[in-house]
């Protein structure tokens, strides 16, 4: 997550002090992703010194300081909306490096594993199910983050059934090991106007 572009964004409204783009944060992702208040000033300091945004006096610190986004900003948050992000590779994942280790060790049922696994997502899932029907309805942040939540959940499952199957079928056909290529990332390719 992005939290200069995020601080960009809010900016893009009108000045604001440190502590209201927290507050403003934290109410625009449904409460779900605390912010630090250091980070925001950090954040903004960075911000700052590459001319994405100006305070209102640079000699003064805390609660009191105002920030106003910059011409720079804009261009560089509307740059940052209209790139894709780089998803040429795959993240590490540790619950893929779980299952991909447990199939090496020996004494360790690597099925045992993914269930164990698949039982908590599908307790997790119902959680924000939960919380969706409950709260969602009143704050549309909020269902958007539950509804990506839950989407991500879903597939992290369907990944474990689907690894589940393939390690029982490759029981009986072992595959054999080659080396593929991976995508190559494109340049980075904005949307057009």
């Amino acid at each position: 997550m992005s939290v200069r572009h995020a601080l960009l964004g809010l900016l893009s409204e009108g000045p604001k002090y440190g502590l209201q783009l927290r507050q403003e944060f934290e109410a625009g992702t449904g409460d779900v992703w605390p912010l630090n208040v250091g980070q925001v000033y950090t954040t903004l300091q960075r911000l700052e010194r590459d001319g994405f945004v100006e305070s209102d006096d640079a000699d003064e610190a805390g609660p009191q300081k105002g920030f106003r986004i910059t011409a720079e900003g804009r261009q560089e948050l509307t740059e940052w909306l209209r790139t894709p992000p780089d998803l040429s590779s795959p993240p590490r994942d540790e619950l893929v490096i779980k299952v991909l280790v447990a199939m090496r060790l020996p004494g360790v049922d690597v099925h045992d594993v993914i269930q164990a696994h698949r039982r908590y997502l599908v307790e997790l899932m119902q959680q924000w199910t939960h919380l969706k029907e409950d709260e969602a309805g009143f704050d549309l942040a909020f269902a958007l983050v539950v509804d990506a939540e839950l989407f991500r959940l879903d597939s992290v499952v369907r990944w474990l059934d689907a690894a589940d199957g393939r390690i029982k079928r490759a029981a009986f056909d072992p595959p054999r090991s080659t080396a593929y290529p991976m995508p190559k990332p494109r340049r980075k390719v904005g949307i057009k106007r």
